[in-house]
């Protein structure tokens, strides 16, 4: 602001430097005119004189009139240039926060990436860990769907060894109502044994067959299938 003031200044100095210059050019001219060694001509020369002095004056008069209609423009634009040289401060303050501001946004941009990156880290670790979860699941699934299997195998073999059971039980009292019968009739129509016909008997063979396995031998191993289904359901 203080150097649009100095040139202004400098400009005023310098039209009023030649009008004060062409005043006195003009004086010398009307002195040397009116020194002039022609007595003759003095009289005219007084005349042109007067009249160039008058106008000398009219056209001061103007040359001060302008000076100050100058003076009056170089003041308005020095009052233009001061607002402008304020709104440019204005300005300029303006962009220095508006510089501060684009900082703090670029900043929060880059935190705003990282975040991102985490974030994006973070995504793909659980998407990782559902895929972990899902495969358990499914194994779970289908390990749960084997042991409703092997319940259902085993509470069916169950089921086929009780009916077994229950047949061989029957079969073993419909075997021992036979041998109580042939007992009992063999009692009944055997005459007295003598003496000499009792080292003849031939004992009755026993109708238990050894060989055959017991009707509930598989009942522990069935039982062991089932505890261990059991145990893998839960």
């Amino acid at each position: 602001m203080a150097a649009p003031s100095k040139s202004s200044q400098k400009a005023k100095n310098v039209v009023l430097g030649l009008l004060l210059l062409w005043s006195f050019i003009s004086l010398i001219i009307i002195v040397v005119w009116s020194t002039s060694p022609c007595k003759e001509g003095r009289e005219g020369s007084r005349v042109v004189w007067n009249k160039s002095k008058e106008a000398l004056e009219e056209k001061l008069e103007r040359e001060k009139e302008k000076v100050e209609r100058k003076t009056a423009e170089l003041l308005v634009l020095e009052g233009h240039l001061n607002a402008t040289n304020t709104s440019l401060e204005e300005y300029r303050q303006e962009n220095v926060i508006l510089n501060r501001n684009i900082s703090v946004l670029l900043e929060n941009v880059e935190q705003l990436r990282e975040m991102e990156a985490n974030l994006t880290a973070q995504l793909s670790q659980l998407e990782d860990h559902s895929d972990a979860l899902q495969n358990n699941l499914t194994q779970a699934f289908h390990q749960t769907e084997a042991c409703n299997k092997l319940k259902d195998a085993a509470h069916s073999q169950m089921l086929a060894a009780n009916s077994q059971t229950k047949a061989c039980e029957s079969q073993q009292q419909y075997l021992q109502k036979r041998l109580l019968k042939c007992k009992g009739g063999d009692s009944d129509a055997a005459p007295s044994p003598s003496p000499l016909t009792t080292h003849d008997k031939t004992p009755v063979p026993s109708i238990k067959d050894h060989s055959a396995p017991p009707p509930l031998a598989g009942i522990p191993a069935l039982m062991l299938l089932v505890c261990s289904a059991l145990h893998l359901i839960t």
